[in-house]
Parts: C-alpha cells; structure tokens; sequence
C-alpha cells in the first residue's frame, strides 16, 4: 500500500511539474536604469514564432493552416507578457503602462504592418507608430503549440496530450528614441503536462524581474 502511494504521488509531482531549464542568456545595457527613468509607455509586439511539427503531423497540415497556428501562438505569447505585467502594475511594483494589445493591433493595422511583415520595420518606426517609448518584441519557436487552444485541436488531430516539448524563447526591449538595445532574455525551456504561454512567461518573468529596470527593485 505503501509502495502504491509513493507511486501515485511521483505520478501527481510529473504532471504538475511545469519547466525545466537550460542555459540563460541575458544581456542589460549599462544605461538601462537611467533611460527606463524616461519612460512611461511600452508596447508589446506580437511574437515570430515557430512551430516545428513532425514529419508526420506536416502531412496533416496545411502551410496555411501551419502559419495561422504560428500566428495564433505569437499573440498568445503577446497575451502573456501584457497580463504579466499587467499584475505587476495593479500590485504597484511596475513604474510604467503597458499599452492593450489591441490598441497595438489596431495601430499596427492602420499601418499596413501584419504579422508577416512586422519585422520589416525598425523599432524606432514601430514605436513611433503606437506612440511608445520602448518595443518590447521576441521569437518564440516550440516543437509544440503551448496556447490553449491550439493545443487543444492539435491534441485531437495528432494526439499531443502528455507529450513534452521544448521551446526557445527570446525577449527584447528597445528604446522608442533611438532603437538600442535595453534588454534581452533568451531561454530554452522543456515543459510538460499542463504548459502553457501563461505559464511559461509566468515562470520566465518572475526569475528576471529583478533584474528589469521598469520594476520598483531597480528603479
């Protein structure tokens, strides 16, 4: 009896467990905390992202249906880190907004800025266009889709549940006036049961937080 529920709880620790970690990569330029002092909007790129499905899962997608799903998890990926820091302002330890996502969308539609073309633009110009003083934008590339629903379909169609997979994520803060580089957060990660773009910026933000100058432990 005693073995089984030794067994169960390891069983229960494996699905609950979220992300392991490798290498992490971050780069703060020295004049970060005194420029970020300046600020008080930044704005959030949707991600380029990249879903590298099996051989076999390929054959049961489109290209078209393949490049909305990576459309759909950039978004995601966007969603999380504006609900992020969304916390942290109403808690009152971030010293700057975050503009809505679709005010963002929208601005960047009237531009004739998509997806696709995005990173055509400098952020210099993207910020210019939402009116912010600083770009956050990233890559997000996973074996696969952490977004709810995409994962939910996915998981239908070629049996995802329980699979573990890995992701590289790369953030990226750039300053709206003359485009150099504040910050940058690259990580690899391997999540498991229960992962998700949420949880994953949750995890990822709440490690380097500390170390970002639009927090109250910086400024």
């Amino acid at each position: 009896m005693k073995n089984i529920i030794i067994k169960n709880c390891c069983f229960c620790l494996l699905l609950i467990s979220t992300y392991s970690f490798g290498q992490t990569n971050l780069y703060e330029n020295p004049e970060f905390v005194s420029i970020a002092k300046t600020h008080k909007t930044i704005g959030i790129l949707p991600f380029k992202t990249s879903i590298q499905l099996r051989p076999k899962q390929m054959k049961e997608i489109t290209p078209e249906a393949l490049q909305e799903l990576e459309k759909k998890e950039g978004l995601s990926v966007q969603n999380g880190m504006y609900s992020w820091f969304l916390i942290r302002k109403k808690r009152g330890d971030l010293v700057v907004d975050i503009q809505d996502p679709n005010r963002t969308a929208a601005l960047l539609l009237k531009n004739n800025i998509m997806t696709h073309n995005m990173y055509e633009y400098t952020m210099e110009e993207i910020a210019k266009i939402l009116g912010v003083d600083a770009v956050i934008s990233g890559t997000f590339e996973t074996d696969k889709p952490m977004s709810e629903g995409a994962s939910v379909a996915l998981g239908v169609l070629f049996g995802f549940w329980g699979s573990t997979n890995t992701a590289v994520i790369n953030i990226s803060i750039h300053n709206a006036y003359d485009g150099v580089l504040l910050w940058n957060y690259n990580k690899k990660v391997s999540g498991s049961i229960g992962s998700s773009t949420d949880d994953l910026i949750n995890t990822l933000m709440r490690k380097t937080s500390r170390r970002l100058a639009y927090t109250k432990n910086e400024m």
